[in-house]
């Protein structure tokens, strides 16, 4: 009989792959540590303004044309939010649910805002609280009320002549037309950066009784966050999109800051041209030159912060801006609570008016 034997070349073993059992965590999302440092200098830069800008009229808002310290914090927030928003939607893993979170956000700063500024807690001193629907401020930077009855002015009636379109002084202006006739005098701010205004006071820029003969609209109140001025303010927040597409998109240092730098340059340029030409900067009005030197300012420092943080490493120094950024809400709500201009103010010496702040 015939030997049968194998070719060893057509022997095929059944191979069982083993299925690998990873104990390694997904990793977390990084976030963006410039990003969080950049929110926490505003933070502490709103802060700030907040409490030391009526000792310090230099840095508080600009009476009406101009632009002090105090006029970038707003900017400066909108424009990390627009950055914000690339960063955030690229996690979502569906279009409802990054609705969801929107809405959910939307909601909790008009809480905030409510609940910190809408009168809960704005007479701690005399122990009121509550909130007049009759006086609430629809608009604001979260959302928030003011009640001035105890003013002299409370329920007087104050008429301005106009008879121009297209001005751009305090009382004539579309603005804040348009504020008085949607909103009502009622909603709107009742203390007004232009009460500081040289018509207004002698004391000017400081704040201080109004001159004898101080025009009407001295005592009117304005909306600096109104109607007109929020849909400006949109402007901000887009450009700061853009900048964190490119954040998104881009994957070298020197690509990032290319973009950013030139771009940040050529708002400034643009909006120093505007102010000197046609457009005044102008934060209550939010003008568009007021946008764009703004915008470029907010795009050089955050530009330098990148360069200094992400790709110098220098991060350790700026930790406590950085856990400011990252519990930016929390610092918000002690800030508008007092709690922090408290422990300033608290230090004295010899005299509780020779305060950090306030040095008499």
């Amino acid at each position: 009989m015939a030997e049968i034997k194998v070719d060893p070349s057509l022997h095929h073993p059944l191979a069982i792959p083993e299925y690998e059992i990873s104990t390694q965590k997904p990793n977390k999302t990084q976030r963006v540590a410039s990003l969080d440092i950049f929110r926490g200098l505003t933070v502490a830069l709103m802060i700030l303004v907040d409490d030391a800008g009526g000792e310090w009229p230099v840095i508080g808002h600009a009476p009406w044309h101009g632009c002090n310290l105090a006029d970038f914090v707003m900017p400066f927030f909108l424009f990390i939010v627009g950055m914000a928003i690339p960063l955030a939607l690229k996690r979502m893993p569906s279009r409802g649910k990054a609705v969801k979170k929107v809405v959910f956000r939307t909601l909790k700063l008009l809480f905030w805002g409510l609940l910190l500024q809408g009168g809960f807690s704005h007479a701690p001193d005399e122990l009121t609280y509550g909130v007049d629907m009759k006086m609430i401020r629809f608009c604001g930077i979260l959302q928030f009320t003011v009640r001035d009855k105890d003013s002299a002015d409370y329920g007087r009636v104050f008429t301005v002549a106009c008879n121009m379109r297209g001005k751009l002084d305090p009382p004539c202006n579309a603005v804040g037309y348009i504020d008085r006739e949607v909103l009502g005098i009622n909603h709107m701010y009742h203390k007004p950066a232009w009460r500081r205004y040289k018509a207004c006071t002698q004391n000017s820029p400081y704040e201080g009784p109004f001159k004898n003969d101080a025009p009407s609209w001295c005592h009117a109140p304005f909306e600096p966050e109104g109607i007109l001025s929020s849909i400006s303010a949109i402007l901000s927040t887009i450009i700061g999109v853009h900048f964190g597409h490119v954040l998104v998109h881009l994957k070298g240092h020197s690509e990032r800051l290319k973009q950013w730098i030139v771009m940040g340059f050529a708002f400034l340029v643009l909006g120093f041209a505007l102010h000197f030409t046609l457009i005044p900067l102008n934060k209550q009005l939010y003008t568009f030159s007021y946008v764009c030197v703004t915008s470029g300012a907010a795009a050089l420092v955050f530009s330098t912060i990148y360069i200094l943080v992400d790709i110098w490493g220098f991060k350790y120094m700026f930790l406590p801006l950085k856990w400011i950024g990252m519990n930016s809400m929390l610092v918000y709500v002690m800030a508008a609570e007092g709690i922090f201009a408290g422990f300033i103010n608290g230090w004295y010496y010899e005299d509780p008016n020779n305060t950090l702040v306030g040095f008499h």
